[in-house]
């Protein structure tokens, strides 16, 4: 199933949270990670969760499956490799960020793979 690009802001902002040591995921830690309204997270969660994303406990814990990982990994990958490669070529950090947080949800895996491969960063 093809994911939205909100979406796939939300499962990446949900590793970024679990790569900073946080154990134990809420809707309120992704709204404060993202800047968007509880009420926002929470729909957004919902659909994630029906599509097979992530788990929700019984405590509004944050766990994803399988699928969900795999999609989360693939598109913070995009994020860091993007970010590197743009300020590899003199672009300001802020600017490189944004740009790639634009970029990774549209670009396409043959791209992507190229890009790493001939700027090697892979």
């Amino acid at each position: 199933m093809k994911i939205q690009e909100s979406g796939e802001m939300y499962l990446e902002a949900i590793l970024v949270l679990k790569e900073k040591g946080l154990a134990n995921i809420r809707a309120i830690d992704i709204a404060n990670q993202t800047g968007y309204s509880k009420p926002s997270v929470s729909r957004a969660l919902h659909l994630l969760e029906n599509n097979g994303y992530i788990v929700i406990n019984e405590n509004g814990f944050i766990h994803f499956t399988d699928v969900g990982f795999e999609h989360a990994q693939t598109i913070y990958e995009r994020h860091r490799v993007l970010t590197r490669l743009f300020l590899s070529i003199g672009v300001c950090e802020e600017t490189a960020e944004e740009d790639a947080c634009k970029i990774e949800h549209v670009i396409s895996d043959e791209t992507f793979n190229a890009l790493k491969k001939k700027f090697d960063l892979i």
